[in-house]
């Protein structure tokens, strides 16, 4: 073991997509390196790195010499019980001067806000970070910003091509609680013989989304290969897309959209209109 490694240790604790490690208060590494709790830290599994907040724990969970993480981090990492972790600091994320811009009234390029989203999917930006963002689209975005976010989204992402002329899709901005449509007319247009391959987000301002809903009856983290599967069989399905990565920066913006309730009208639009580019045919240009 190196200076700046930590043998993991599985604890079993869940924080959605956020990425937590979990250390010592009194670790030589926390005390090198001066961290304290939320700082971000780079933590690297042989040729993988993830970027993750800092949880300082003060109990015996954890022995001298160990870390952990949580489910999602774990996952990324891929990390099995007893691999050796290595810790470092991160540079600061550019992108976060645009996210700063934005927040005092200022218009975002395409490339800056596809900045944002890359640095959002690899997880370089905490709660805090993607809150800051929310807030500032918040207020106002320009048709241009709108479009660049749209575009942003949509190349952070999957992209399934159905090889068909016409693909069909039904969306509802949501709200509504017991309101579920959705289920009613993908099943109609189905059976009617149109290809609608509907993938849903989680909830965003109402008690379930449509992905929630259908999860107490069936199961909706569907593979990219489970969900050509079912579309082939059947002519349609039900799949979150947050578990194909048809809409990775998506999910995360409305995991906490949720929690600060606020849903705006600019990342709405660019919401909905990147999960129909994703399962859309191909257009010659």
């Amino acid at each position: 073991m190196m200076h700046d490694q930590l043998k993991f240790k599985k604890l079993g604790i869940d924080t959605q997509q956020e990425h937590v490690v979990y250390m010592r208060s009194d670790c030589h590494i926390c005390k090198s390196e001066g961290f304290s709790a939320l700082t971000r830290i780079k933590v690297s599994n042989n040729d993988k790195s993830i970027v993750a907040s800092l949880n300082v724990i003060e109990s015996e969970l954890l022995s001298l010499g160990e870390i952990s993480l949580s489910k999602g981090a774990r996952d990324a990492l891929q990390v099995s019980e007893e691999a050796y972790l290595t810790l470092s600091h991160i540079p600061p994320v550019e992108s976060m001067k645009s996210v700063r811009s934005k927040i005092y009234g200022h218009k975002l390029t395409f490339n800056a806000l596809q900045e944002i989203m890359v640095d959002i999917v690899q997880g370089n930006y905490s709660n805090v970070d993607i809150a800051a963002f929310i807030t500032g689209c918040a207020g106002k975005m320009s048709v241009e910003e709108v479009t660049g976010l749209t575009r942003a989204m949509v190349e952070v992402g999957e992209r399934l091509d159905w090889g068909i002329p016409v693909v069909a899709d039904k969306h509802c901005v949501g709200g509504l609680p017991g309101n579920r449509t959705t289920p009613i007319v993908v099943s109609i247009v189905a059976a009617c013989g149109l290809t609608i391959p509907k993938t849903s987000s989680r909830a965003i301002t109402s008690p379930a989304g449509t992905a929630d809903t259908m999860e107490t009856i069936t199961r909706v983290n569907l593979s990219l290969e489970e969900i050509k599967q079912v579309v082939k069989k059947e002519g349609g399905c039900f799949a979150w897309g947050g578990s194909v990565k048809l809409s990775p920066a998506d999910d995360l913006l409305i995991r906490v959209e949720r929690a600060l309730d606020i849903d705006s009208e600019g990342q709405l639009i660019a919401s909905v209109l990147s999960k129909k580019f994703r399962l859309a045919p191909r257009m010659s240009s």
